[in-house]
């Protein structure tokens, strides 16, 4: 396992030289974040991004991510020049050497929340999210003002969005899954990219659009579309957890056992209600998730992937982007940390 950390870049007040003193960090999650959506990734800026990393002392242990643009999720006519970009992204990342892709295949959206700083009792925050205050959200000016989006759609663009999907059953968006797949996944074959497909989070449709990557039944489904060791998933517990059906060290279990799982995000969650959930801190004892089954899991299967603490908490009067705060964060990877070590010397 690669305990890893998410990186945004030169302009994250989180920087690469506080990170790398958290002892058990030992990757960087990071992407490009100039580069047009659709378009290419260029080898040099990859290979930029990869010396910035490597200079700190780190490795870069997976590019999350690469977008995948609307139409190409539409099936629209342009999605085969769209997806060739995409292909040429992902030969870019292998001539780099960079080993995981992670991205992911929800419409629109992508990971919603209600609140981006709900009060919790010990005087810290976090992100949540409650199906009744989304429905309550007003889509009629766009997306610039909803908590967590960054992708800025006009009210124009956005409800030319909205009208596509509804033309577009979940049965559809399988299918223009299936055929993104079986023109990307031969390209991360030659190119020794594993390809890692992130779960919808929330794992339940929003705002009537489709969504499912979400559950067991749909990670089955998944592998089939194409059968190959490149195509699996970053299977994040907190996306996942966020629906008490799901059995996460289960799911750990049957697909890594596969060797279908190729990067681990790894949050708790506390469900409060159906469709309603908060952020927590790592451990067992904070959220509705037992991380030590879910670490356990991993380790007994023999992961070998890039893991990250994924979303934290803001403690201690930290700001900065909501969820990606340096100090609960930190507290989380010597967490994990300390699980793994202690699953590691049962062996």
């Amino acid at each position: 396992m690669i305990l890893s950390f998410r990186w945004y870049g030169e302009s994250d007040p989180v920087t690469l030289d506080k990170i790398r003193q958290v002892p058990v960090l030992k990757g960087i999650v990071s992407a490009l974040y100039d580069v047009p959506l659709g378009e290419t990734w260029p080898l040099e800026k990859i290979e930029s991004l990869k010396a910035a990393v490597e200079r700190k002392g780190f490795v870069l242990s997976a590019i999350e991510s690469i977008p995948v643009h609307e139409n190409i999720k539409l099936g629209r006519p342009d999605r085969d020049v769209l997806i060739d970009k995409y292909c040429a992204s992902i030969r870019n990342m292998g001539k780099a050497g960079v080993p995981v892709l992670c991205y992911n295949f929800m419409p629109v959206f992508d990971w919603t929340r209600s609140n981006m700083a709900m009060p919790l009792p010990d005087g810290s925050n976090a992100l949540s999210y409650d199906d009744v205050e989304v429905l309550k959200m007003d889509l009629s000016k766009g997306t610039k003002d909803l908590p967590g989006w960054s992708t800025s759609y006009d009210a124009k663009e956005l409800r030319a969005l909205l009208d596509g999907y509804k033309e577009l059953s979940e049965e559809g968006l399988w299918e223009n899954l299936k055929y993104f797949l079986e023109k990307t996944v031969p390209v991360a074959e030659e190119s020794n990219v594993k390809m890692a497909i992130h779960p919808d989070d929330p794992p339940w449709s929003i705002f009537g659009l489709p969504r499912i990557i979400r559950d067991e039944a749909s990670y089955d489904r998944f592998v089939t579309l194409v059968d190959s060791p490149n195509n699996g998933f970053s299977l994040c517990s907190g996306s996942l957890g966020a629906r008490p059906d799901n059995d996460l060290p289960a799911m750990i279990r049957k697909f890594g056992g596969m060797g279908r799982i190729h990067f681990a995000h790894v949050r708790n969650v506390k469900i409060t209600g159906k469709g309603a959930f908060h952020e927590t801190a790592h451990p067992t004892e904070s959220g509705s998730l037992n991380m030590f089954e879910i670490m356990k899991a991993y380790a007994d299967t023999g992961f070998t992937g890039p893991m990250r603490p994924d979303h934290g908490r803001m403690i201690w009067g930290e700001t900065g982007k909501p969820g990606y705060g340096l100090y609960d964060r930190a507290l989380g990877a010597m967490y994990l940390a300390g699980l793994w070590e202690a699953l590691q010397q049962k062996k």
